[in-house]
Formats: structure tokens, C-alpha cells, sequence
């Protein structure tokens, strides 16, 4: 497969561990947003240093956007997803209806809304 090719680079970022899971996050918080430290809390076995270099990967590609807070101490960073971001987990819904039809070893799953799923 050609290296520019759309669905190429399309899958080469989209796999990169956690970043489907931090949309999914950011999906379930109120208005689509989360704070740096509820992503933390939420995504239990993630560094801080990787969700750093996914947020910043999501923003540079317009998924998400960041606002930053420096009226407190420490500062507070929320991101919300964009247009983009919420369209996207469209495709992570489809994505898990196919999985829930054809794969043999998934565990059925409740909830049709992702914004419930406690993953």
C-alpha cells in the first residue's frame, strides 16, 4: 500500500494506542469535555506523558480543542471535542456494531450510547 495513501495514514494515526479511547472519554464528559486529570482518573493505566502526546496529536489534527485556565492554581487544561471529533466517534460506534454482528469472542454489550459505556 502506497505511504500517502488516505486510509494508510488515516489507520496509522487512528491506532496509535489510547486515541480512540480518549475520544471515547472525552465523548462521555459534559459537552464533550474533560479535564487533563479526569482523562487521568478515567484512562487508569495511561501515563501522563502519553496523554500528553495524544492530546496534542488530537488538537494538531483538529479532533479536539484545548482552553486553558491560568486564573487558578494549577492551572486547568479542558478539551473538548470538535465537529470532527464527534463525527469521528460515529465511526467508532459503527466500528463496534460491526465487531457486536461478526466477532465471535466479544462480550455483548449493553449500551447502543457510548457516552454510557464505563469501558
Amino acid at each position: 500500500m502506497d505511504k500517502t495513501c488516505t486510509i494508510n495514514l488515516t489507520v496509522r494515526y487512528l491506532t496509535k494506542k489510547w486515541t480512540l479511547l480518549i475520544i471515547l472519554e472525552l465523548y462521555k464528559g459534559p459537552g464533550h469535555t474533560r479535564r487533563f486529570s479526569e482523562l487521568m482518573e478515567s484512562l487508569r493505566d495511561i501515563t501522563q506523558k502519553v496523554l500528553s502526546e495524544r492530546l496534542k496529536e488530537l488538537e494538531e489534527e483538529g479532533i479536539l480543542t484545548k482552553a486553558v485556565d491560568a486564573t487558578t492554581f494549577p492551572v486547568k487544561s479542558e478539551y473538548t471535542l470538535t465537529e470532527s471529533g464527534l463525527e469521528l466517534v460515529d465511526v467508532i460506534r459503527g466500528i463496534k456494531m460491526w465487531a457486536l454482528k461478526w466477532k465471535i469472542h466479544n462480550i455483548p454489550c449493553g449500551n447502543q450510547d457510548c457516552s454510557a459505556c464505563i469501558l
